[in-house]
This record gives structure tokens, sequence and C-alpha cells, in this order.
């Protein structure tokens, strides 16, 4: 029963963008990516934004070629995608992310 209960659970999509600095492109990718958790994934993500002028060590990591990258580390397989995320049915099919049907 317990193992039932915790195939149900369930798990949070955890995000990484990576960004260098406060560019205009790494903003909007940032804004385009909250709007688009909180429209298809309330309360079920976490992003963690990277900045490689404060820690470019980190780039190696994930293998980041170009900023600002995002990458889905959770649910796996890992994903990628390049840019400012200002194309939404991009990002959601990049990101195989179900939209919320009305």
């Amino acid at each position: 029963m317990a193992k039932a209960k915790a195939s149900k659970k369930e798990y949070k999509w955890e995000l990484r963008l990576y960004v260098a600095g406060n560019t205009p492109k790494s903003v909007a990718a940032l804004t385009n990516l909250k709007r688009y958790c909180e429209e298809h994934m309330k309360d079920q993500y976490i992003i963690e934004v990277i900045d490689l002028l404060v820690q470019p060590q980190l780039a190696e990591g994930d293998q980041i070629l170009a900023v600002p990258t995002l990458v889905r580390k959770v649910p796996v397989p890992i994903r990628k995608i390049i840019g400012d995320l200002s194309n939404e049915e991009k990002v959601l099919v990049g990101l195989n992310i179900r939209p919320v049907k009305m």
C-alpha cells in the first residue's frame, strides 16, 4: 500500500537557467520561464538561476556552450533550450510540458 502512495506522489520540475549577467536576453528568458511555469506547472517547479559571470565553473557540468540556456534536470531525460524562451510553443514542446486543459 505504501508503494502505491509513493508512485502517485507528484514530482517537482527542476529547471536550471544559465545566464551571463543581467542582459536583456537573460532577463527575458527568466521572465518568460516564470510565466510558463506559473501557467502550466503551478507550484510544481523549482527554478535555479546560475550566472556564469559569477560561477563560470558550473557551465561544464551541464555542458553549457551558449547563454541563456534552460536545462530541465527533473524529470529525466535532461533537456536543454537555448535562447530567450520567447516562443512558448517551442519551450513547452522542448521541455515536454503538457499544457493545462481548460
